[in-house]
């Protein structure tokens, strides 16, 4: 599929590439969360990326590919790459004031993000009141399964703060997808587009770790290892290599609502991995959200197909 070839609506393998992202970030907020014990925010992120990029280069060199960003890219890459670096550096810290059921809430609104601005990059991707009404089940099933944790004990007096940042860092991975497909970056490479994100936030996280006094730990435990290795490697070089390719040649808007099964899967992997109870709730935010995926998908599919003259697609 070469850079130009856009479809209209997801396909079998895309949805497959989805779910399998999805599991992984999954599986990734349980990593993140225990490496934490050993490995300061800012740091790890920065430490990520960083072998994320240089796992890329190695892989772009192979394949032949220019390791030089073309100079008609520097603008949306740079971009792009800040606010990668700012959504992870919000996340990150806000985990520190507020509990993880909560922020995963808040971030997980980046689809509507996403869904309010794709309209003006492409009007081909503006949405139907079956689409709206998908989304609204969806982000309604995960805060269904995340409800409990608004009930619970808060997390401190300065629990808003953390709630503030969890939004801010939805608003920064929205933009980031706009920014993907609005700017020249939608007609450079997938790696080309991960790689200005990984090298500028690698720097700028390293900095701002620095900045507010963070130190890489002198030991570490072998597991503590062994969680940032797959940080590194399947979660910042392989899926988010998978997803920005995603983003190039699927309709965003219908690729953005899959993220809202990421929270999901990181239940199951509570309940796999730490023991944590399956409860009704889970069962019923499954529903909730494959249901609204499949209204955003398919509705979205029927609209575009009878639009285009003689059945073609209408993506711009």
């Amino acid at each position: 599929m070469t850079s130009d070839d856009r479809k209209a609506h997801l396909d079998a393998m895309a949805v497959a590439l989805l779910l399998g992202c999805c599991a992984v970030w999954g599986l990734g907020q349980v990593a993140i969360k225990l490496t934490l014990a050993e490995i300061p925010p800012l740091l790890q992120s920065a430490a990520r990326s960083a072998g994320a990029a240089v796992l890329l280069l190695a892989w772009m060199r192979w394949r032949g590919q220019p390791l030089l960003p073309p100079r008609v890219t520097w603008r949306g890459g740079l971009l792009a790459g800040l606010l990668f670096a700012a959504e992870f550096a919000c996340m990150f810290s806000g985990l520190q004031f507020t509990s993880a059921s909560r922020m995963v809430v808040f971030l997980y609104t980046a689809p509507f993000v996403v869904a309010l601005g794709m309209p003006f990059i492409a009007r081909s991707e503006r949405l139907t009141a079956w689409q709206v009404f998908g989304l609204a089940c969806a982000f309604g099933g995960v805060v269904w399964a995340f409800a409990e944790g608004f009930s619970s004990a808060s997390a401190g007096p300065r629990q808003w703060v953390g709630d503030a940042l969890g939004i801010a860092a939805a608003v920064l991975w929205g933009a980031t997808t706009l920014v993907m497909r609005g700017s020249a970056l939608a007609r450079a490479s997938a790696e080309m587009s991960l790689l200005y994100q990984l090298v500028v936030s690698a720097v700028l996280l390293a900095l701002a770790g620095v900045g507010v006094g963070e130190r890489w730990p002198v030991a570490a435990l072998p597991s503590t290892w062994a969680l940032l290795a797959f940080q590194t490697v399947v979660i910042t070089f392989v899926t988010y290599l998978i997803w920005f390719w995603l983003v190039r040649h699927y309709p965003a808007t219908q690729i953005s609502v899959f993220t809202l099964l990421t929270p999901i899967f990181g239940l199951l992997a509570g309940v796999g991995l730490l023991g944590e109870p399956l409860t009704a709730r889970l069962v019923v935010a499954l529903v909730a959200v494959c249901g609204g995926i499949w209204l955003v998908s398919t509705r979205g599919r029927r609209v575009a197909v009878a639009a285009a003259p003689g059945g073609g697609s209408t993506q711009a």
